[in-house]
């Protein structure tokens, strides 16, 4: 079968890879049907170091829908010829953790994700193997379109999650940095949520203009402080999200929250902070959170939300190409071109 894979800094292949095979009773395999490239696939393409992908060659990508071609004799939820979509986050399926959808805790070992490295094969590929299947997809939602599909697979739980973590009340001041498909999810989530107001923060301008499409106040990062500051006559904001993962992000998302604030970081970015400012945290009472999310801990949440027409994440899908473009598809994600903010492509 073919596959996207990484063959070293900025260069993706489109190549033959051996074909996904059941490994154990309780795994599918899934034709792809749409796959998506997340921000954190670029940390790989610029050939930052993760566990397991020390050498070059292998296949990527966490975001998949698709149809069951077969399924393990100990599968109880799949049978070939259903749609499903998949969780990147994968458990072990049987702990009390995965069962309860919080794969992020499982007790049998790390979370795993497709595509990181040697572990689990990419889901940028004509088909996916999935282990614990039960746990770890999902039947395709009535009403639930390929676009929001691909999005409840990781960033529209991922932004969901911020705000969870971020302790959003109605009425809240919320303050998003980063406006990738991530962040300016998080921007509409907090509205759902009860936010009265949301600054959005990204140098790029074309995304706040999107960010101000959905309601927000949209600011550039060398004057989001100060005009927070004046905005809300020095209480700053009541949370931060932060969705990008950079030492600039996170500290910018600590300096706009107010004492006894709330700061929420799910940017997947190799942050290095050298000197966690916990002196900062102390003094001014913050509550600091970050995390990875568990994707099918939030389907139960998120599905009615998009079925009622409250969250649209298919509005922030920009770029549709084959697979066999992939190579092309992440030179323009990477360099942001065409207002490039989620690429989705097709066998």
């Amino acid at each position: 079968m073919k596959a996207l894979c990484y063959a070293g800094p900025r260069t993706i292949h489109y190549e033959t890879v051996a074909d996904a095979r059941l490994e154990d009773d309780d795994d599918i395999v899934v034709r792809m049907e749409a796959c998506g490239i997340c921000g954190s696939d670029l940390h790989i393409y610029h050939g930052q170091p993760f566990p397991g992908n020390e050498t070059p060659c292998f296949s990527v990508g966490h975001e998949a829908i698709g149809e069951v071609m077969e399924a393990g004799k100990g599968v109880r939820r799949f049978k070939p010829g259903d749609r499903v979509m998949l969780s990147a986050s994968v458990g072990c399926g049987a702990c009390r953790n995965c069962l309860a959808g919080h794969v992020q805790a499982c007790t049998s070992g790390p979370m795993r994700i497709y595509g990181i490295g040697r572990g689990l094969a990419g889901c940028q590929a004509e088909a996916i193997r999935v282990p614990a299947a039960d746990c770890n997809a999902a039947p395709m939602p009535e009403g639930i379109s390929v676009d929001q599909a691909i999005m409840l697979t990781d960033n529209l739980p991922t932004a969901w999650l911020g705000c969870i973590n971020a302790k959003i009340h109605p009425g809240d001041t919320v303050a998003v940095v980063g406006l990738g498909s991530i962040g300016l999810m998080a921007v509409e989530s907090a509205f759902v949520f009860g936010a009265s107001r949301v600054f959005a923060i990204d140098p790029i301008a074309e995304r706040r203009q999107i960010a101000a499409s959905l309601g927000a106040i949209p600011l550039e990062p060398t004057t989001a402080l100060a005009e927070i500051q004046e905005a809300t006559s020095g209480q700053m904001a009541h949370s931060a999200i932060e969705a990008v993962g950079l030492d600039a992000t996170i500290k910018l998302a600590i300096g706009l929250v107010a004492k006894c604030g709330t700061v929420s970081v799910v940017g997947a970015g190799i942050s290095a902070i050298s000197e966690f400012p916990f002196r900062e945290l102390l003094i001014r009472n913050l509550d600091f959170r970050a995390g990875l999310c568990s994707a099918q801990e939030h389907w139960e949440s998120l599905v009615p939300l998009i079925q009622q027409e409250r969250l649209h994440p298919e509005r922030f899908v920009t770029h549709a190409f084959a697979l066999n473009q992939g190579e092309e598809a992440y030179r323009i994600f990477d360099a942001r071109l065409d207002g490039a903010l989620k690429i989705v492509m097709t066998p």
